[in-house]
């Protein structure tokens, strides 16, 4: 598999060295091959074949909450809205 680290840099919005590029390229490589060895998850993990790991079901909360009582843990509220620091000038 080719990895473009130009094209990842770029989308990222990262600047790379033209002499950084081939370690990146290797290191990307190394991941890639990594993550394609790990092993499929089934429903039932088994790590420790003593202590199987069960995945959790999904379950789907029925119980909506207002706004009002969602709001109510805010520190600051403003026109309903949260208030948060400002972080961009």
């Amino acid at each position: 598999m080719n990895i473009d680290i130009r094209h990842i840099a770029k989308l990222a919005r990262l600047r790379i060295e033209d002499d950084q590029l081939e370690k990146f390229e290797s290191e990307m490589q190394n991941i890639v091959n990594m993550v394609e060895k790990l092993p499929d998850i089934d429903d039932e993990m088994t790590l420790d074949e003593n202590n199987p790991m069960k995945l959790r079901e999904d379950v789907i909360c029925e119980e909506k909450l207002t706004r009002q009582e969602l709001m109510q843990n805010a520190p600051k509220v403003k026109a309903g809205c949260l208030v948060v620091p400002k972080t961009v000038e």
